[in-house]
Formats: structure tokens, sequence, C-alpha cells
């Protein structure tokens, strides 16, 4: 696990759109899956770099597994200190252990950081995420909808203390 860099921006770009695809075909709309993967391309990602966003990448040799964004709560309803944004990894990278090792890692810099508590949010709908934070000690702590085009989706917090 390291530091996400300018040369890694196609490379977690390309993991967003395939976990994306992966995790949420059927759960969210098609054509509200393709808007928000298009959203993610190479100036977005540059941006995030650009402003020190918490950005861990996954190596495995000369490509990027996966990835993780994390930094202060962004909702104080979920009563976390720290927050994990997102975590995906390319498909055929899941299972192996690469997520534990991200999401430790982002963990651990976050208590460095002064946050002793955090809070992951999950679709309800997608099985493999809400699977992973429940094996990795969190709690359900609180639910909201999340509207895509018409379709309206909930989602859980998760809480993990250290």
């Amino acid at each position: 696990m390291r530091t996400a860099k300018a040369d890694d921006i196609a490379g977690m770009a390309d993991v967003y759109a395939a976990a994306w695809f992966h995790a949420y075909r059927g759960i969210i709309p098609g054509r509200e899956l393709d808007r928000m993967v298009r959203h993610r391309g190479g100036r977005w990602w540059r941006a995030a770099i650009q402003r020190g966003a918490g950005l861990l990448v996954a190596d495995f040799e000369d490509s990027i597994a996966g990835y993780i964004s994390y930094g202060r709560n962004r909702d104080a309803s979920a009563r976390g200190s720290g927050e994990i944004y997102e975590l995906y990894l390319l498909p055929e990278f899941q299972g192996l252990g690469f997520g534990r090792r991200l999401f430790r890692a982002a963990q651990s810099d976050l208590v460095r950081r002064g946050y002793g508590t955090l809070v992951v949010w999950a679709l309800a709908e997608n099985e493999l995420a809400t699977g992973f934070y429940e094996a990795m000690g969190g709690k359900p702590i609180a639910k909201a909808l999340e509207y895509f085009g018409a379709k309206v989706c909930e989602r859980v917090a998760y809480k993990f203390e250290r």
C-alpha cells in the first residue's frame, strides 16, 4: 500500500470503472451508472491527488489492483470522526486480501490523524460490500436513501472503533 501519485491516475480510473460496473450493474440503472463512471476521468483523479486527499493504492506488478480514499467524516449523523469514502478493487483482485490491507492502512492513518472511530457507507443491495464491512467488524449504525434517477436505494453506515 502506498500513497497515490499522478502516475496512478489512469489505473485508478480503470479500477473505478471496472469495480462500479461489477458491483452496481443491476442495482444502479444503466444510464445513471454510465454517467457516474464517465464523471470519474483523469481530471477528477488529478484534482483528488493535488488537493492531498487520503488516497492509497494497492499495486500488483505494474498495475493498480485497487484504491481507498478517506478523510474526515462528512456526515455528522453517522457519529464517526473519520470516514472511508471509497474502497474499490478490480474484480479479479477481490477476495485476495487487498481490500483488508487497504482498509487497515487507511484506518491506521486515520487513527494517526486523531480519528479514533470511522464510518463507511455502502449500498444495502451491494452484498459484497456489506459482507466485507461486517466481516471487518463494522456495526450498522444508520441508514439513508440515495437516488439514482428514478430508483431509490438504501445505504447503510457501518461504524468501526479502534
